[in-house]
């Protein structure tokens, strides 16, 4: 279990040259970047007008505390926006893993096109709410971040881990490959949840974690049922 995950995230970093990684991680990084964007503009918005009726410095001094509260609400939401827009990629990521890695597999015939995408949605939605869930943990010395870090680990690990075996089974027999692997996807979610803490290596996170769930699904669960 140990060695399962390392060589999952080694073997997705190495294909990252592949033209099939490229357009999910640039559509992923530009739909973050304009949401992140539209953040610190609304913050600074909001900040500008709760000091509207005080003194110009005052006005100043609470637009840039805005404008700064939503660099950090950027770098701490990018993630799921990211991972929302690259999961709709799944498809051709994973695709790419199987045929440069593990050829000789039968067509993909899991969950339907439909049932993926939403998925892939709801995972990138479920991953917002829990990034602003865990903002409070924040203000708790050292403890708060480490629990943060770990929540997320879990969520980013069953998230991605699920909407890869979606590709090739039914929603039933996903949650029974995200039980089996439960803890070398806790890993590599956890891996992934430090890199996205990064400033521009969390670029990669996206693309990186679906390729690497990839691996770890291929490696873990062989003998899976792999049809709906």
């Amino acid at each position: 279990m140990a060695s399962t995950m390392p060589q999952a995230l080694f073997l997705a970093l190495r294909q990252f040259g592949d033209p099939a990684f490229r357009r999910p991680l640039i559509l992923g990084m530009f739909g973050a970047a304009l949401a992140v964007v539209g953040l610190i503009w609304l913050a600074a918005r909001l900040a500008a007008w709760a000091a509207a009726d005080g003194p110009e410095w005052l006005s100043w001094i609470t637009q840039a505390g805005g404008a700064a509260a939503g660099v950090f609400l950027g770098w701490w939401l990018f993630l799921p926006v990211a991972l929302g827009i690259a999961a709709q990629f799944t498809d051709s990521i994973a695709g790419a893993v199987e045929r440069r890695h593990y050829p000789g597999l039968p067509p993909p015939s899991g969950a339907s096109a439909l049932a993926q995408a939403g998925y892939g949605v709801w995972f990138g939605i479920k991953l917002l709410l829990l990034q602003i869930l865990l903002l409070p943990l924040f203000f708790l010395p050292l403890i708060g971040g480490l629990l943060a870090l770990l929540i997320a680990a879990h969520g980013l690990g069953a998230g991605l881990l699920r909407e890869v075996a979606l590709r090739r089974m039914n929603m039933a027999h996903s949650r029974i490959a995200w039980q089996r692997l439960r803890w070398q996807g806790w890993w590599l979610g956890l891996a992934l949840a430090l890199l996205a803490m990064v400033p521009l290596l969390n670029l990669l996170v996206p693309v990186l974690g679906i390729a690497g769930a990839t691996h770890l699904l291929m490696r873990g669960m062989p003998g899976l049922p792999r049809s709906a």
